[in-house]
């Protein structure tokens, strides 16, 4: 997980101005960048026909695309899927024993517990945290934290076997045994772990055969007294088409949510990342971008590999007004309406026929209740807070209740059509507040 899927997101942003989307669907859909330097960017094409194809009639406006993103001539590599997987195999044990290590990861309030109960995982201070689980949005820093037990673990007790796998491979190694006929040997390989950690374990909900050989995968290893560590975007709890039996083993241990990180460690996030790219920006500049970037650590650190990669190429001074030039794509603009709580608090309330007091307080009619739900779901949409800041405007509610809030929304407004309208005549009304 790096800016590398940035880097793409752009690219294809600006090729699709000149090609139309069926063009970008059909020939770049399943493509994936592998690799990103000062000379280029390495892009994996699985099918040899499509990487001549590539070659032939895209080569230019990618170029041009990646020209237009970092102001200087870039060059695209294409390789097939081998030479992708050697590469991102290279790339993530480099990953693993110089960067993603507990000494590299900035501890802060919103991720102190996590990064604690990891540490004594890692360090067997502990039996009593069998699963770890530690859950929160995307880019705060839950695949480090799983990078950082395994190099632990492996530095402490090099004899033991680390199993490291993301949610979705698990799922595709399990459809390729059976497919090969080779159950036994991939039961093998992660029931025998002295250290199972899997990233993204979310994916496997409703996948009725995974689930399963997850189940019995955990249960053999917690009988065995072997140590796991899950990483998801939501507590088991809160996972949809999750087994209830697997929901259960997921929560029977030690769970960790990790918030967006404040403005104190946001700037100690950018600070490290350029130290380690050898890049010296001064504080008001480092000020400027934790000011600026509030979501996640993710896009912190793509915002400096940026401002490296455009220094590098232009050799410009980096200062606050320059790096603002910089970054301008990746910030949201300070014209731009941002609405106040109370804003959105009160075009919800109005929708309803209701008070925001009705909103903000204990009453829990099932109009009140999906109101004050919306409520918290727009205020996370629009505006900067954190999980812990909404549930307080709401007399006190905890973050969990919060999350819950906003997921059950989420999931409404992606199956009823109906309802995602209402959410969508809710925000343009919030929105107008500013015309």
């Amino acid at each position: 997980m790096n800016s590398l899927d940035e880097i793409w997101a752009g690219v294809l942003e600006l090729m699709g101005q000149e090609l139309t989307s069926v063009a970008i669907s059909t020939w770049f859909g399943d493509c994936r960048p592998v690799g990103f330097s000062e000379a280029g960017l390495t892009l994996c094409v699985p099918s040899e026909f499509k990487r001549s194809v590539i070659f032939a009639r895209f080569m230019e406006p990618l170029k041009a695309a990646l020209s237009q993103i970092f102001s200087g001539d870039m060059e695209v590599t294409l390789v097939g899927e081998e030479a992708a997987q050697e590469q991102e195999t290279k790339k993530t044990d480099e990953a693993d024993s110089e960067e993603y290590t507990f000494e590299r990861f900035v501890v802060g309030p919103s991720n102190k517990f996590a990064h604690a109960a990891s540490l004594a995982v890692a360090k067997g201070e502990t039996r009593s945290y069998n699963p770890l689980f530690i859950y929160g949005d995307s880019g705060l820093g839950k695949t480090h934290l799983l990078y950082a037990i395994r190099h632990e673990v492996m530095l402490r007790h090099p004899e033991y076997y680390v199993v490291f796998v993301r949610g979705e491979d698990f799922m595709n190694e399990l459809i390729a045994a059976i497919q090969t006929g080779k159950n036994v040997e991939f039961r093998e390989k992660y029931r025998s772990a002295d250290f199972l950690l899997i990233d993204d374990i979310q994916i496997v909900a409703g996948k009725a055969s995974t689930q399963d050989e997850m189940f019995h995968t955990f249960n053999t290893l917690y009988e065995a007294k072997k140590q796991m560590v899950f990483t998801s975007d939501r507590p088991p709890s809160d996972m949809p088409n999750l087994t209830e039996r697997l929901q259960s083993r997921l929560g029977m241990g030690l769970q960790a949510d990790i918030q967006p990180p404040d403005f104190e460690t946001r700037a100690a996030i950018v600070r490290n990342k350029s130290m380690s790219l050898g890049l010296a920006l001064s504080s008001d500049v480092v000020n400027y971008i934790a000011e600026n970037m509030t979501s996640n650590v993710r896009q912190l650190e793509g915002a400096v590999l940026k401002i490296r990669a455009q220094s590098d190429l232009m050799n410009v001074q980096l200062t606050v007004s320059e790096v603002a030039k910089l970054l301008k794509d990746m910030f949201r603009q300070k014209s731009a309406y941002v609405p106040t709580p109370e804003d959105i608090i009160r075009e919800t309330a109005k929708y309803f026929s209701l008070s925001p007091e009705d909103l903000k307080g204990q009453r829990r009619t099932r109009n009140t209740a999906l109101a004050r739900q919306i409520a918290m779901y727009e205020i996370r949409k629009l505006t900067n807070l954190s999980l812990q800041d909404i549930g307080a405007i709401f007399e006190g509610r905890d973050h969990t209740t919060v999350l819950s809030s906003i997921q059950k929304i989420e999931k409404n407004v992606e199956s009823d059509s109906e309802f995602a309208q209402q959410v969508k005549d809710i925000t343009s009304n919030i929105n107008a507040h500013n015309l």
